[in-house]
């Protein structure tokens, strides 16, 4: 997947993550057991969500607005998604506590890193299942029905109703469709 170039603190950028700090500050500061304000926040937070959307707290994001999930999205404690691209999630999918999506990434060289990077899109398909602690880095795609096992890196695409863990993830199995 392409790249996303950016510049670390443009005014377009301050304004973008300022947006969205401002409504996890709501997030954060609101009742939990209000799920239908917590909805409403991430409805404005998100690019897109489908119907029956379920995140537990705590959840991070960069800019929220290139976030996108399907209908039936589920995700436990602590998400965090660095969305400096664009993150698709497809219907029916689980996410444990304490995943993390990174979109984000910098050069290697040390000069001038901290100034600017680069994002690539992250998409996942339908029925997936993303097992805690689990980090799907930028550029990966993530076929519908796979399951990406506890603790696993995804540093490469998955295909569909593969199982994968580790570190970076492997193939392990098929799901039996």
């Amino acid at each position: 997947m392409e790249k996303i170039y950016y510049k670390r603190g443009t005014d377009e950028l301050k304004e973008k993550t300022s947006r969205a700090l401002k409504l996890l500050n709501r997030l954060k500061n609101s009742d939990y057991t209000d799920f239908d304000a917590h909805e409403k926040i991430f409805r404005e937070l998100f690019g897109s969500a489908g119907k029956n959307l379920s995140i537990h707290p705590q959840f991070y994001c960069d800019i929220g607005k290139n976030i996108h999930v399907g209908d039936n999205f589920y995700a436990a404690y602590n998400l965090t998604i660095l969305d400096m691209a664009e993150v698709r999630i497809g219907d029916n999918c689980l996410i444990a506590p304490n995943v993390s999506i990174y979109t984000a990434g910098h050069q290697l060289l040390p000069y001038g890193r901290n100034e600017s990077g680069y994002a690539r899109p992250v998409l996942i398909g339908d029925n997936v299942w993303i097992g805690g602690s689990s980090v799907i880095l930028g550029g990966v795609t993530i076929g519908n029905n796979a399951v990406i096992a506890a603790g696993s890196v995804v540093t490469k695409d998955v295909e569909e109703n593969a199982v994968v863990g580790g570190n970076p993830a492997k193939f392990i199995k098929y799901v039996p469709v």
